[in-house]
């Protein structure tokens, strides 16, 4: 029996991360006829919810769990970013015997990499495989991966006291203070981690985007023009999460409350997976949605005053959400609001008829969903490279608005009003709604048959059973 053509993915144990790379799993097996085993490295035991997405794979793709591994003493930085990339990088070893086992069994060509595991590069090449990095946010945050090892050496200080914007090929001008969070301490283990990817990004066969050229394309032409010492970039976006995995009541609650809204009337708020604020900016929240008088769908979780990403590496709520909300806030929007606690099925919410914005902390899989169902956008970033992104939705491809923090760093609940009443009923959003119905019919066309991703993704594949062949 003749061995099947075979890619090995390698995620970060982390629900935005691994959540494309089941879609593009789906689309290799489904279209080209691939196998694909995913290694999972984990911290500590498998999340449920990890394990949910992760069942959702096709036949023809498999799962790999890695023994558990503990960072605990074992870097100072508190950003988990550092911690997810020591993560893998002290799961080298099984990964190793997996990928030895995988090339005796059938015809491995490629390891897929997620950024963070770039250290495992050199595993591809002790086993004379080809290495690619799935690049799981914009076109813009690639550009940047890209020029960071010059960055490096020519600004002194740190980048979020650069005086004059970062002009990077393409892409809209970005200050300083608003570039990637990881990489705003230059004495972080975090930034040493992001410098380090960034150089071996230069070493990799090629980078796969999670983006399209209708949506960055002056980004992407950039990237895509061939320049020695620089990887081959294939852009196959938008892969989004499409289908449920999960079963809880309140979930099927918020759909049929949606289903008895008016069309294009409600406001879905969400922080996504990893997203937290503080118990004054949730209050807030609250306030200025009851001000605005619009109905609206909202995933609450518990507060967090320290971080604006508890929840990265776990996607459940520490603690019942509701005792935060203001006194008697949940039977004053009763009817033209429901609040739910942790988690709504995304893509469903902003697939519906009634969905007509989304507050968003601007994570690319959200905006990618967004973008997909043609859902207009408040920008209200967190974390990572979310500040890059509100940039890019306002400045550039204008499919957001974002409301303007007070002098203590807190939106206020007025302006929270404003903002919402100006995207739902103003002016501004209609030109917002229309442009990210463009948007929208560009996404369904790149996809399509003979789509610009759908066609890159094919020369990917292309190069990947040629490959095969020689096995």
């Amino acid at each position: 029996m003749e061995k099947p053509t075979r890619i090995a993915i390698l995620p970060s144990p982390v629900m935005g991360h691994i959540n494309p790379l089941v879609e593009f799993t789906k689309r290799l097996v489904a279209h080209h006829n691939l196998a694909v085993t995913f290694i999972v490295p984990t911290i500590g035991s498998p999340s449920k919810t990890l394990k949910q997405v992760l069942q959702t794979l096709p036949p023809g793709a498999d799962v790999v769990y890695l023994p558990p591994v503990s960072v605990d003493g074992k870097t100072t930085s508190a950003k988990p970013e550092a911690h997810v990339s020591l993560a893998i990088k002290l799961s080298l070893t099984p990964v190793r015997e997996v990928i030895k086992s995988l090339k005796a069994s059938s015809k491995l060509v490629a390891l897929v990499l997620d950024p963070f595991g770039a250290d495992a590069f050199a595993v591809a090449k002790e086993f004379d495989i080809l290495s690619y990095i799935f690049f799981i946010v914009s076109a813009t945050a690639l550009c940047l991966s890209f020029e960071l090892p010059n960055l490096d050496k020519t600004v002194s200080g740190e980048f979020r006291d650069m005086k004059e914007p970062l002009k990077l090929p393409g892409c809209v001008p970005v200050q300083g203070r608003d570039l990637m969070e990881p990489i705003q301490d230059r004495s972080d283990d975090a930034y040493k981690m992001i410098l380090n990817q960034s150089k071996s990004f230069f070493f990799v066969d090629g980078i796969i985007l999670n983006s399209f050229l209708g949506f960055e394309e002056e980004a992407i032409q950039a990237l895509l023009k061939e320049e020695p010492g620089k990887p081959a970039v294939y852009p196959v976006g938008p892969l989004i999460r499409m289908g449920m995995t999960d079963t809880v009541e309140e979930s099927y609650e918020c759909l049929t409350w949606l289903d008895n809204q008016p069309s294009k009337s409600v406001l879905f708020i969400s922080f996504g997976s990893g997203g937290t604020l503080s118990c004054d900016q949730t209050k807030e929240i609250a306030l200025g949605l009851e001000l605005s008088g619009q109905r609206f769908l909202w995933v609450v979780r518990s507060p967090n005053n320290e971080k604006s990403n508890a929840n990265f590496l776990s996607a459940e709520s520490f603690e019942d959400p509701f005792p935060f909300l203001p006194k008697g806030f949940l039977e004053r929007v009763k009817g033209r609001g429901l609040v739910v606690s942790s988690w709504a099925p995304q893509a469903q919410v902003l697939s519906h008829g009634s969905t007509g914005g989304f507050l968003s902390h601007c994570g690319w899989n959200s905006i990618l969903e967004s973008v997909v169902h043609g859902v207009p956008l408040i920008a209200w970033p967190l974390y990572a490279e979310h500040k890059m992104n509100a940039v890019l939705f306002t400045e550039s491809v204008k499919v957001a608005l974002r409301p303007k923090e007070s002098g203590n760093g807190v939106v206020s609940c007025e302006e929270v009003s404003r903002v919402v009443g100006s995207l739902m009923e103003g002016e501004e959003g209609k030109r917002i709604r229309q442009r990210m119905e463009e948007l929208k019919e560009a996404a369904a066309k790149t996809l399509g048959e003979d789509g610009c991703s759908s066609k890159a993704l094919s020369k990917l594949v292309g190069i990947w059973k040629k490959r095969a062949i020689s096995c």
